[in-house]
């Protein structure tokens, strides 16, 4: 396992009850309470400076109809001015800002971002963190097709 993904799995980010497995430095996780289940991995490389992990997940959430959700959480604050952008497999996709990161804007970038994931070696986030310095968050995708999978099989039925 990857410091990266200990750092990660070590940090609030992952709250689940239930690991589901890991999967060359990506983690697949249930919560039952929620339930939930996300595939989740920190950055390999980050070019920003980071005041805190950063992380990508590929979320589930059964008891509201919603599979593959994308979130970003940068490894600093954005600039309330800057997009973020996400890079996988030759395609650009804008996402919908939060303070600290991004969401997929709709069902069908969920699903395109992740045929990208599938697809590709690596993935970058960027955009311009509040101090004007350049956020640029680098995901190895080796292993997400599988924690992926498992989240989904994890939240099935």
């Amino acid at each position: 396992m990857g410091a990266a993904l200990a750092a990660l799995l070590c940090s609030g980010a992952v709250l689940a009850r239930d690991r589901l497995g890991i999967y060359n430095g990506w983690a697949a996780f249930k919560d039952a309470e929620t339930p939930r289940c996300y595939a989740i991995a920190s950055p390999e490389e980050r070019i920003s400076g980071s005041s805190r992990p950063g992380y990508l997940s590929i979320g589930f959430w059964p008891s509201q109809g919603v599979t593959h959700q994308i979130y970003v959480n940068l490894s600093r604050d954005r600039s309330t001015n800057s997009a973020v952008t996400l890079t996988a497999g030759g395609r650009r996709f804008r996402l919908r800002g939060a303070p600290s990161g991004g969401w997929a804007s709709d069902r069908r970038m969920d699903l395109a971002i992740v045929a990208a994931i599938r697809s590709s070696a690596s993935l970058s986030v960027e955009s311009i963190g509040r101090d004007g310095r350049s956020i640029v968050d680098a995901y190895n995708l080796r292993g997400a097709p599988s924690a992926i999978d498992a989240a989904a099989l994890g939240c099935a039925g």
